[in-house]
């Protein structure tokens, strides 16, 4: 792969402002793929979501933020301090009511991407699979399924071919054939993540955040601290306020 325009190089890693998960993933989010975070509600994925859109934001870059999920503006302006207002300028925020306005979403986020007159340096998508779960049973379904893979495969083909990071949080089921928590949408949604990081609740703030797939780095897992600021190392953090 050859150098962006901006002259970001693909492979790159953009921080995401948590330093153990930065350090779990080798110094961030990969520029060129999808990062997929999954777990229980409460976990910490929007958290992480927010943390590295602030990350991003602060570096002057744009992030388009598609939020299917209910976005909390005042844990945002408590991470991003003083500098929020201003940050806020370069954050474009859609919020899809339905599975067909989130494919819009994706589509005009990557658009934003392509035509290089904003600086994008992060695309989320949190949840990548609210409405196609509203779908699941129904004689919708396979349409949602499709729906879902075609934004999954235009977030890739735009973070390939513009070294700009994605980064999708997904919904978990309970599987009684492993006995755990596996993420929605099947096993093309993990093929299309190049990275995946599992969210596992521990008792009071605390959280497990383990590497499950990643292009050059084994499967680890570190344990860091939900705080009003993000997610901190589990040493020397304090309690959310």
């Amino acid at each position: 792969m050859g150098d962006e325009g901006d002259g970001k190089l693909a492979g790159a890693r953009s921080p995401t402002g948590s330093a153990p998960i930065d350090a779990l993933l080798g110094g961030g989010l990969e520029s060129d793929g999808i990062t997929q975070l999954y777990g229980e509600g409460g976990t910490g994925k929007t958290i992480l979501c927010l943390q590295t859109t602030v990350a991003t934001l602060r570096s002057e870059r744009w992030v388009a933020y598609i939020d299917t999920e209910g976005l909390s503006m005042e844990r945002l302006q408590v991470m991003g301090g003083e500098a929020t207002p201003q940050l806020l300028r370069h954050l474009l925020l859609t919020t899809p009511h339905d599975l067909g306005e989130q494919t819009t979403a994706v589509s005009t986020a990557c658009g934003l991407v392509r035509d290089g007159q904003r600086p994008v340096g992060l695309l989320v998508l949190d949840s990548a699979t609210l409405h196609y779960r509203l779908a699941l049973g129904t004689d919708q379904e396979e349409e949602a399924r499709r729906e879902l893979v075609r934004e999954l495969s235009e977030l890739l083909a735009t973070a390939i071919a513009h070294a700009v990071p994605v980064l999708v949080t997904n919904q978990v089921y309970y599987s009684p054939a492993s006995g755990q928590h596996e993420p929605l949408g099947g096993p093309w949604v993990n093929h299309a993540s190049k990275s995946i990081l599992r969210f596992d609740r521990l008792p009071g703030s605390r959280r497990r955040v383990v590497l499950v797939k990643h292009r050059s780095r084994p499967e680890s897992a570190t344990v860091v601290r939900i705080t009003a600021h993000g997610l901190e190392s589990e040493l020397g953090s304090s309690d959310p306020t």
